[in-house]
C-alpha cells in the first residue's frame, strides 16, 4: 500500500536454487534491509520534538475546523517545507513568528535550512523497503518579477527546490504546476489549483510520497464487513484482522498500537478512545504536551499479542473546505500573523526589488489503508505576491478499532512526524 510516501523491494531465493549467492552479494542484501538512523544535531534533536509539537497542535486546530463527523489527513511536515522556504526569505517580526509557531524558536534561517536538508536527503534512506519522496519547487512570474540569485541558490542546495520562470497569463503554467502534482504523487493529488493568477508572484509548493508495506501484512480472507460506530450511527465496514506482535499500551484517554512498516523505521500509531472518551480528547491530549510521542507513546508502549481488528479506507482532505478561515486562518491563529499581511509582511529576500506575503495557501492529503500497507500523499502550496533468549510469554490485548481513531505516521530514530489523520468512517 502506499502513502504519498513509499515503495518497498523484496529479495528472495528458493531452495532448489542451484547457485549460492556470494558473501559479498550476502553483505549487499542484509545491508538493504539494515535500518538506517537519521544522524540529528543536538539542536535538530530539539527541533524535532518542537516541529511535532506544531504538528500535533495544527492537528487539534485543523479538527476544530472540520466538518463534523468527517475524516481528514493532513502533513504538517509539508506545511512546515513550504514555510521554511519563505522563512529562508523573511526578515524581522515575520522571520521570528515563522520559526516560533514551526518550533524552530530562534535558531535562524541558517539552522532552519539545515535541518530541512538533513530530512530531506535522509529520511528517504531509512529503509530501502519504504518509498519516501519528498519535492520542493518553486515557480515565478516571468511579467512580474525575478528571483535574487542568492535565494534561487539556497533553495536548490537545501531544499533541492528548481525554480522555473513561467507566463503566468499562459493555460499552460496551470497544466505545468498541476502536472507537477500529478507526478510527485504518483497520481494520488492530481491537481492543487484551478487557476493561475496572473498577478501571483510567485508560487512555492511542496509534495510528499510515502509508500510502505506492513511489517505482517493482513490476510484478506480474514476481512470481514462488521460493524464500525460513527458519530452519525452503525456502518459496516471492511475490517482486516490479524493476531499479531506489536508494542501496545493503554490510559484512561487511549489504548494505541503501533503498526510498522517495512524494517520498522517507520510506524502508524492508532490511537483508540477509551469508552466514555472521544478522539476531541485524545487530541487535546496530544496538543498539549510537545513530548506526547516519546512520553505517552514510546516509552509506555510494550510489546503484546493483540488481537488486532482496523478498517481498510481511504480519505482525502482539501485544507480549503475547513472551516473558518481555511488554512491561512488556521495558520493565523496558531501565531504566523506578519507572513500573512499585506501592509507589515517581511518577505524582502525572495524577488528582486519586492516585498512579498503570503496571499494563498492551501493544502491536498490523500491516503489509503489496505491489508498489504500504506499509500500517503500531500501538496501544500503558498503564493506569494507583492506585498538471544528462550520463549517469552507476551501479555495479550484486543485492538479492535470499530469506532472513530486517530493516526499518526512517523519515522522511529528521529521520531519526526510525517502526516496525521482522523478516520470516524464518514
Amino acid at each position: 500500500m502506499t502513502a504519498i510516501a513509499i515503495s518497498g523491494i523484496l529479495l528472495s531465493c528458493s531452495s532448489s536454487d542451484t547457485e549460492e549467492y556470494s558473501d559479498e552479494t550476502k553483505k549487499i542484501v542484509n545491508m538493504m534491509s539494515e535500518p538506517r538512523s537519521i544522524q540529528l544535531t543536538d539542536e535538530q534533536k530539539i527541533f524535532v520534538v518542537d516541529n511535532n509539537g506544531f504538528a500535533l497542535k495544527f492537528l487539534d486546530s485543523a479538527n476544530r475546523a472540520n466538518p463534523s463527523g468527517k475524516s481528514y489527513i493532513y502533513s504538517p511536515l509539508s506545511i512546515t517545507y513550504v514555510l521554511g522556504m519563505v522563512n529562508a526569505a523573511a526578515t524581522g517580526q515575520t522571520e521570528q513568528e515563522l520559526e516560533e509557531t514551526l518550533g524552530f524558536h530562534k535558531g535562524g534561517i541558517q539552522a532552519v535550512n539545515d535541518y530541512c536538508k538533513n530530512l530531506i536527503e535522509n529520511l528517504p534512506k531509512v529503509d530501502e523497503q519504504v518509498t519516501l519522496d519528498i519535492a520542493n519547487a518553486i515557480f515565478v512570474n516571468q511579467n512580474k518579477a525575478k528571483l535574487k540569485a542568492q535565494y534561487q541558490q539556497e533553495m536548490q542546495h537545501y531544499y533541492d527546490a528548481k525554480a522555473e520562470a513561467l507566463d503566468f497569463r499562459s493555460s499552460k503554467t496551470l497544466d505545468h504546476i498541476n502536472g507537477w502534482c500529478n507526478d510527485k504523487t504518483k497520481g494520488m493529488i492530481p491537481t492543487i489549483l484551478e487557476d493561475v493568477d496572473p498577478d501571483m508572484i510567485s508560487y512555492l509548493l511542496n509534495a510528499i510520497y510515502f509508500k510502505a508495506d506492513w511489517s505482517s501484512k493482513f490476510d484478506p480472507k480474514n476481512t470481514r464487513k462488521e460493524a464500525f460506530t460513527t458519530e452519525s450511527g452503525t456502518t459496516k465496514q471492511p475490517m482486516m484482522h490479524q493476531t499479531v506482535l506489536i508494542n501496545y499500551t493503554h490510559n484512561d484517554t487511549f489504548a494505541a498500537v503501533k503498526l510498522p512498516y517495512g524494517n520498522g523505521m517507520w510506524n502508524m500509531t492508532v490511537l483508540l478512545p477509551e469508552n466514555g472518551k472521544s478522539t476531541g480528547d485524545v487530541i487535546s491530549a496530544m496538543a498539549g504536551d510537545n513530548q506526547f510521542l516519546a512520553q505517552h507513546l514510546d516509552n509506555a508502549m510494550r510489546p503484546h499479542e493483540v488481537d488486532l481488528k482496523l478498517p481498510r479506507f481511504d480519505t482525502t482532505s482539501d485544507t480549503n473546505k475547513l472551516l473558518e478561515g481555511q488554512l491561512i486562518g488556521l495558520l493565523q491563529r496558531m501565531g504566523i500573523k506578519l507572513a500573512f499581511d499585506m501592509e507589515r509582511s517581511q518577505i524582502p529576500n525572495m524577488c528582486e526589488d519586492r516585498n512579498l506575503y503570503i496571499n494563498i495557501m492551501r493544502q491536498k492529503a490523500a491516503i489509503e489503508v489496505n491489508e498489504k500497507g500504506s499509500e500517503a500523499a500531500a501538496v501544500t502550496i503558498a503564493g506569494v505576491t507583492e506585498n538471544s533468549m528462550g520463549p517469552i510469554e507476551y501479555p495479550k490485548a484486543t485492538f479492535h478499532a470499530n469506532r472513530p481513531f486517530v493516526y499518526i505516521i512517523s519515522e522511529a530514530s528521529s521520531d519526526v512526524i510525517l502526516f496525521v489523520g482522523k478516520y470516524t468512517g464518514e
